[in-house]
């Protein structure tokens, strides 16, 4: 038997293959069109994830850095250092040791802290130092008051809490 083809089926078929042909094609392109969107979509997110890790990698580096630069024995030497290296040891009248609290991955020494007779540019100083200290400080309370012996100095009082990792 042989099988012969007809030149009236061959415009059509061509027709037909081409048409089926062309509904496959638009299928995928309209299926990687989606794909593409939703790619594109996971890379800005992504791109927004490691802005945030960038941000926080920094922080900790930062408190990593600052745990591991200067060995103090507690709280009330490292408020002492901080105020010998501005000159205001004489300024400082007291440091009460508040106590101890263990945390999780730290431990927590607080102590108040009154100085007496400063300035406000010696304040913003004090507490830049707190701020950038070699050691992890951080400042809970303060209570500013003007002196009675002059307007333009201040008398303080601030809770500071040295912490040092376990």
């Amino acid at each position: 038997m042989k099988f012969t083809m007809d030149k009236r089926f061959i415009i059509p078929s061509a027709f037909a293959l081409a048409i089926i042909l062309s509904i496959v094609m638009l299928n995928v392109s309209i299926s990687l069109k989606k794909k593409n969107t939703t790619l594109k979509a996971q890379r800005d997110e992504l791109a927004q994830l490691k802005e945030e890790y960038t941000v926080l990698k920094d922080r900790v580096d930062s408190v990593e850095k600052k745990k591991s630069t200067v060995k103090v024995e507690g709280i009330v030497q490292a408020i002492d250092e901080i105020f010998r290296s501005l000159g205001l040891s004489q300024n400082l009248k007291s440091v009460k040791s508040s106590g101890t609290w263990d945390k999780k991955y730290a431990v927590e020494e607080q102590a108040e802290a009154q100085v007496e007779k400063v300035s406000m540019n010696e304040l913003v100083n004090i507490f830049y130092r707190i701020e950038n200290a070699p050691m992890i400080l951080s400042i809970s309370k303060t209570n500013v008051k003007i002196s009675f012996d002059s307007p333009t100095l201040m008398n303080i009082t601030m809770t500071v809490s040295l912490i040092k990792p376990k």
